[in-house]
Order: C-alpha cells, then sequence, then structure tokens
C-alpha cells in the first residue's frame, strides 16, 4: 500500500511514528491530488507514455474518485499511509494496470508539493474574499456611525476626539495592508513545482509548461531543486501574511472586549452573542471575541514554527517537511472561521452614545482648544501652557465645537479612497 514499497516489511513502531496523523490532513489536500494528477495524465499521453484510451481510462478513475471528495465519501483507511497511495491504489484496483501507470515521471516529493501549492493557492483567494467581505462591512459600519463621538485614547488615557466612524475605517484600512501581504504569498505558491519529481527532475521528456497551464498556474518553479526548496519557504510566507491579517483581527478583538467593559461602556451586543457566568447572572462576556484574540495569537506563532522547523536544512527532500503541514492546514482552516465570525458577529454591534460633556472626557478637546488659540495669533507653545495652566488649576471649560477637516481625519473620513484602495486583484 506504500508508494516506495519493495516488498521488505518495515517495523509497525517505525511506520506509525513516521505516518503520524497523514491520513487525518490529507483529506484537505485530497481533491487537490486529484487535479494534478489529472493534469499529469494528460502529459503523459501528450509525450507518449500513455495512450489515448489509457488517458480516458485514467480521467475516467479519477472523475469517480473527485466525486467522491466532493460528497464527503471518500476514506483514507487505516493501511494506506497517505493520500496519495489512497488514489494510486483506488485507481490500479479499478483499472488494473493502466492504474499502475500514474506515477510514471514523478515522485511522491513533487506530486505532495504540487497539491499543497494548489490548496494553498486557492485557500488564500479564499481568505483574500472574505477579509474583502470584512473589509467591506466595516466601512459600511464607519458610514453608518460616522457622526458618532469616541474618546480617543494613548497610553490608555484620555486623548482627543475620535469617532466610531474613524475607528470602524481604521481597521479597514489596516485590512488593505494584510491583503499587500496575502498577495504576496499567493505570488510565491503560484509556481508549478510538478516534474522535479524528487528534486532532480526526471529523464523522460516531460512537459512542464503543459501542466502549469493545465493547473492555471501563472508560472512553474523552473529549476528543480529549487521547487523543493520552495518547501518550508511558502509555509513561512504564508505564515507571514496569515499572522499580520490575525494581528489585526486579534487587536481589533481585544478593542471589542475592552469597549464592551463597564468601564468603557462605548459598545455592546445582543445577548444571543455573548455568554453568561455560571455564579454571577449580570455577565455578558465577550467569549467570541476572547476566543478570536487568543486563536489569531495562537497563528502569529505558526511563522516561528515553520521557520525552525525548516531553517537550517541542506537543498534537497527531507522527512521534516512532513511536519509543516498539519498545522499549516489548521492555521487556514482557522483563519476562515475567525474572519466568518468576526464579520457576523461585528454586524450586530450596538453603538452606544457617548456623553462628551461627561468629566471623564473634559479634557479630550485640550489639543483643539490650543489650536483655537494658535488661530487667533498666539504662538503654539503660549497656547500650550495657557491651556495647560488651566487643566492644572481646575478652570478649564472644553470648546467641543472646532471640526477636523484634513484627509482622513474625524470629519472626513474618505471612505471612498480607502475603498478604492483595496487591491481586487493580485
Amino acid at each position: 500500500m506504500k508508494l516506495w514499497d519493495k516488498g521488505i516489511s518495515i517495523d509497525k513502531k517505525i511506520e506509525q511514528f513516521t505516518v503520524g496523523n497523514d491520513r487525518e490532513i490529507d483529506i484537505h489536500i485530497a481533491k487537490y491530488d486529484v487535479i494534478a494528477s489529472r493534469a499529469h495524465a494528460k502529459m503523459l499521453q501528450k509525450i507518449g507514455i500513455l495512450t489515448a484510451n489509457e488517458l480516458i481510462e485514467l480521467l475516467g478513475g479519477l472523475k469517480k474518485l473527485e466525486t467522491q471528495i466532493d460528497n464527503g465519501t471518500f476514506v483514507i483507511d487505516p493501511q494506506f499511509e497517505d493520500v496519495h497511495s489512497k488514489i494510486e491504489f483506488e485507481l490500479t484496483k479499478s483499472l488494473g494496470e493502466v492504474g499502475k501507470k500514474i506515477h510514471t515521471a514523478r515522485s511522491r516529493n513533487d506530486q505532495v508539493l504540487v497539491a499543497l501549492q494548489l490548496y494553498y493557492k486557492e485557500n488564500l483567494g479564499i481568505v483574500k474574499q472574505k477579509t474583502q467581505t470584512l473589509f467591506e462591512t466595516l466601512l459600511g459600519l464607519a458610514d453608518t456611525y460616522k457622526d458618532k463621538v469616541l474618546p480617543g485614547y494613548t497610553h490608555l488615557q484620555v486623548a482627543m476626539p475620535s469617532s466610531f466612524g474613524l475607528w470602524f475605517s481604521a481597521y479597514a484600512e489596516v485590512l488593505i495592508d494584510d491583503v499587500y501581504l496575502l498577495n504576496a504569498a499567493l505570488q510565491t505558491v503560484d509556481q508549478n513545482p510538478l516534474g522535479s519529481a524528487a528534486g532532480y527532475g526526471s529523464s523522460f521528456p516531460i512537459d512542464r509548461e503543459f501542466t502549469t497551464k493545465d493547473m492555471n498556474f501563472a508560472t512553474l518553479k523552473y529549476n528543480v531543486v529549487a521547487a523543493q526548496m520552495s518547501r518550508g519557504k511558502s509555509e513561512r510566507t504564508i505564515a507571514a501574511s496569515l499572522g499580520s491579517l490575525c494581528n489585526t483581527m486579534g487587536r481589533f478583538a481585544m478593542d471589542v472586549c475592552l469597549y464592551m467593559s463597564q468601564n468603557f461602556g462605548f459598545i455592546s451586543f445582543p445577548d444571543e452573542l455573548t455568554t453568561g457566568s455560571s455564579i454571577m447572572p449580570h455577565k455578558k462576556n465577550p467569549d467570541v471575541f476572547e476566543l478570536i484574540r487568543g486563536k489569531c495569537n495562537k497563528i502569529q506563532a505558526l511563522q516561528t514554527e515553520m521557520l525552525l522547523i525548516t531553517n537550517n536544512l541542506p537543498s534537497g527532500y527531507h522527512r521534516d517537511f512532513q511536519l509543516l503541514k498539519e498545522n499549516m492546514i489548521a492555521a487556514f482552516e482557522d483563519v476562515k472561521d475567525i474572519l466568518d465570525i468576526f464579520n457576523f458577529s461585528i454586524q450586530q454591534v450596538i453603538v452606544k452614545d457617548v456623553d462628551v460633556n461627561n468629566d471623564l472626557y473634559k479634557y479630550l478637546f485640550t489639543v483643539d482648544n490650543i489650536n483655537t488659540l494658535v488661530v487667533e495669533g498666539q504662538s503654539f507653545r503660549e497656547a500650550y501652557q495657557k491651556i495647560g495652566g488651566e487643566v492644572q488649576n481646575g478652570t478649564y471649560k472644553p470648546d467641543t465645537s472646532k471640526k477636523h477637516t484634513h484627509i482622513g481625519s474625524i470629519h472626513n473620513l474618505c471612505l471612498d479612497k480607502i475603498r478604492a484602495k483595496f487591491p481586487v486583484k493580485n
């Protein structure tokens, strides 16, 4: 049942340790192995390794497996090492000698690598789409609540006037920076490694440009050694981009938790989006956002894990690469869930009125009031000392009427320009 089986038995403990939980993980890449196998079979027929009838048989067998995968009935049984051996077994079982030909001119190394690249490519696209959905939600909220005052903080001390419009659109615009990195990761993985075999190519006259076009890769990894060296490098790049996105969402989740607390009281959520306490009946806990924060922190650690697994490996293939799959795939699945639940939850935010006349917030306007004095002719230093003296002796009375009109400020959010910045295409 092993692609490398030479008829020699292997110790069961060694087998269990080396296989790990590949069977469970490989369900996520099963359809991509079918896609790559289909392209490889077409190429083999093109160069004369397969006949036209053999290709038709293989494509039919792969189509049946693809249907099973789509229906959720495809299972990698315990006797199989991974998805690749399972698929080849099923083809051989149904097609006989024709099924055995599918592995011609490829190695399990480039078979795994191309399936992962296809998985990464598609899921980076999905993450981008979900990020754009959250982005649009935030811009919509920014427009809805653009006139709602929100205290701004530095060092967690009351600082200057802000608004919910400024807060929501700030996180929207930062998401654009995360998409730049997602696009960089996408460009990194959008290179076809199939044909690199075990890392040194093949003596068959394979057509790598054909498989590149058939699988819709933007280009190919020309150098076969470079193709194998992309294991780990791709994962580090992806982990950095997912980590950046999670940094944004984690910070946003922290803001939500903070602003929901009674000491701030700026926002709330419907009861059905919060959880309670087993002993305190008054509690409305932001568990969703706390879990988002925790999951995002966990995903940000992934880049370090990918780095340490592959940091000083020499060129060529090493079994260490097997350890990259599990947490990389788990991170993708978690990020997609986080984006969905964040978007679902934040749409239901309840924005409260903030009383700027409350003594807690009267110093929000000191800078505005200094600027008014400067416009009236005083030097900034003189105006600063005047307002500072009033604050110290308790005679300061805030003037809340000043408008901020420059680009990107409270009263000039430039939401249309932020929306136009979003990189819809790679």
